[in-house]
């Protein structure tokens, strides 16, 4: 499957809301959840504006995952940027229907290929010690793992996250 990542757009706002209620139950499974409220069109929209905003400010880059005829599969995202560092935190997230197809390793390849673009040199990422898959899409895209914690949820719950960093090639190279 032919893959590219897009910007996220206000005209993205209908579909991408279909796809994040639809694979809810199996996001949830995996990551802490985004409440309920996240899931209220307006309240939606509205946070998705905001991410647009802080986008627009160059503090974080949105992208959703598509495929050629411009159906959502994912998202990849870089926040807490730090321009004097050349640094940020990704994110990632592929719909149930497309796991296990190297959908999310392709889109890592994407965004840290246009990470030089964007002035980023390191990225850090974090994941729950069970999600095996996205382990891999780390390690199959050159980052490290660099330690484990565990973590209190506001829920009550205590979940164990592997944390790893990517540090571009460039850096050596200077």
């Amino acid at each position: 499957m032919d893959i590219f990542i897009d910007p996220l757009s206000t005209s993205d706002f209908e579909a991408l809301f279909e796809f994040e209620h639809t694979n809810r139950d199996f996001f949830e499974q995996m990551v802490p959840g985004r409440g309920d409220d996240y899931y209220v069109r307006n309240i939606f929209i509205k946070r998705n504006q905001a991410l647009l905003a802080e986008q627009n400010q160059g503090l974080s880059y949105f992208y959703l995952i598509k495929d050629r005829d411009g159906q959502i599969l994912g998202r990849i995202n870089v926040v807490d940027i730090n321009q004097k560092l050349g640094s940020g935190h990704i994110g990632y997230r592929v719909g149930k229907i497309n796991t296990g197809k190297g959908i999310a390793t392709r889109a890592l390849k994407l965004l840290l290929d246009a990470a030089g673009t964007m002035g980023i040199e390191r990225l850090e990422a974090k994941t729950t010690n069970d999600n095996i898959g996205s382990q891999k899409v780390l390690i199959a895209n050159g980052f490290s793992r660099i330690s484990t914690k565990d973590e209190a949820l506001g829920d009550g719950r205590v979940l164990s996250f592997h944390y790893y960093r990517w540090i571009s090639e460039t850096i050596g190279r200077i």
